[in-house]
C-alpha cells in the first residue's frame, strides 16, 4: 500500500532555512510517498512518556488489567524515540485527528469513572447520597 500523504511543505525543509522567507507557493500542499509494506501493526493502550533535552521516548504497551492498579509490570513493546520537532508535528497532527473525530462522533472522555455506565461486573456505582 503507497499513502501519498499531504504534508505542508517545509515540515522536511532544510535545517536553518528562515520560516519568514516561505512564500505562499512554498505553503502549498506536497505529496510525501510513504510505502507501508513492512509496517508491524500493533495494539497499545499503554503509553509512557520521557527524554531527554534533545529526543522525546515514547513507550507503548498492553496493560493486560487497564482498571485499578495493575499487579503485573506492563511490557513495552514498542519504543520511539523522535526529536521535539518532529513530536511537535506529530502532536498538532494528533489533535486534528482527535478534534475531526469529536466533530463526527461526540467529546471523548478520558476520565474512566466518568464513562463508566450501567450495573455491569466493574462497574462503578454511585456512592448513598451522590446523584445518579
Amino acid at each position: 500500500m503507497v499513502d501519498k500523504s499531504e504534508n505542508k511543505a517545509g515540515d522536511g525543509a532544510a535545517a536553518g532555512a528562515p520560516v519568514a522567507a516561505q512564500t505562499p507557493a512554498d505553503q502549498q500542499r506536497t505529496r510525501v510517498e510513504v510505502t507501508d509494506k513492512d509496517a508491524v501493526c500493533l495494539y497499545a493502550n499503554f503509553c509512557r512518556v520521557t527524554g531527554t533535552p534533545e529526543e522525546l521516548i515514547l513507550d507503548f504497551g498492553l496493560n493486560a488489567q487497564p482498571f485499578g492498579v495493575p499487579t503485573e509490570p506492563v511490557e513495552v513493546k514498542q519504543r520511539i524515540v523522535t526529536n521535539y520537532f518532529t513530536a511537535k508535528r506529530m502532536l498538532q497532527a494528533l489533535h486534528l485527528s482527535v478534534q475531526r473525530h469529536e466533530q463526527a462522533f461526540g467529546v471523548l472522555e478520558t476520565d474512566v469513572q466518568k464513562r463508566v455506565v450501567g450495573g455491569g461486573r466493574g462497574a462503578i456505582r454511585p456512592q448513598a447520597g451522590s446523584p445518579s
